[in-house]
């Protein structure tokens, strides 16, 4: 089985106690970037790649999906998208989405937040999710910004007073793994550039319709620590539409 450090009883306590985990939609930086770049949901099916919590999965059929798929490899994440996010026309699936299995075109919309830098093949999967969308069908997906993930550490340096100078990015084209802190834990992650991003969609038939870096809504800034992530983009949101 690939990496599953939400499984991790010690991780997954510290996880389940930030803002995001407690708050859901609200409580996501990037979430009202998000929202404007998704299409109708009314009548159609959705797959969800890295559901966590189950959010998204709500969100959909909240807002007139017929069917919702939501993966995840973490049966703890499920656990809890079954408790908070339960619903008759949503279908929880525990599974590495590298190595899932749909029909072809399946699928309306796919949608992934934050997952897909713990990919380490970003093209294979790609070249399922152009199979799995029915023509027209649209993707979108958040990852963290190449620039948060090249150096590695994803921290700031600070002074000797504990104050913020910058932000390292540095070797940004050796593409590949990175070993950072997360949450105070070992996490393996895999940087790629935003042109592999990009180059990945268009050799796998799809369309971009949109790029956004987001930065925190205004009603978030008063969040500790929400203000310092002006300083440097942190994800990176893109829409794609299967030619």
């Amino acid at each position: 089985m690939k990496e599953n450090k939400y499984d991790n009883e010690q991780f997954f306590e510290k996880y389940s106690k930030m803002n995001r985990s407690i708050n859901g939609l609200k409580g996501a930086g990037e979430w009202e970037e998000l929202k404007k770049l998704l299409p109708s949901f009314e009548d159609k099916k959705i797959l969800d790649l890295g559901c966590g919590y189950g959010w998204h999965c709500k969100y959909a059929v909240d807002n007139g999906a017929s069917y919702v798929i939501g993966t995840d490899i973490s049966r703890k994440m499920l656990d809890i998208a079954k408790e908070k996010n339960n619903h008759k026309n949503i279908e929880y699936i525990q599974g590495a989405m590298e190595d899932l299995t749909f029909k072809g075109q399946s699928f309306d919309v796919i949608i992934s937040s934050l997952a897909f830098h713990y990919i380490k093949d970003f093209d294979p999967l790609v070249e399922n999710i152009s199979k799995w969308l029915k023509k027209d069908g649209e993707f979108i997906f958040s990852v963290e910004h190449p620039v948060f993930t090249s150096y590695g550490t994803q921290d700031f340096i600070y002074d000797e007073e504990g104050n913020i100078i910058c932000f390292p990015v540095d070797n940004y084209y050796y593409e590949g793994k990175r070993e950072t802190a997360f949450l105070g834990e070992k996490v393996i992650k895999y940087h790629r550039t935003i042109t592999t991003y990009i180059s990945i969609l268009l050799k796998n038939n799809f369309i971009i319709k949109n790029i956004i870096e987001p930065m925190p809504s205004k009603d978030m800034l008063n969040i500790p620590g929400m203000l310092d992530e002006m300083r440097r983009p942190m994800m990176l949101i893109i829409k794609a539409k299967r030619a």
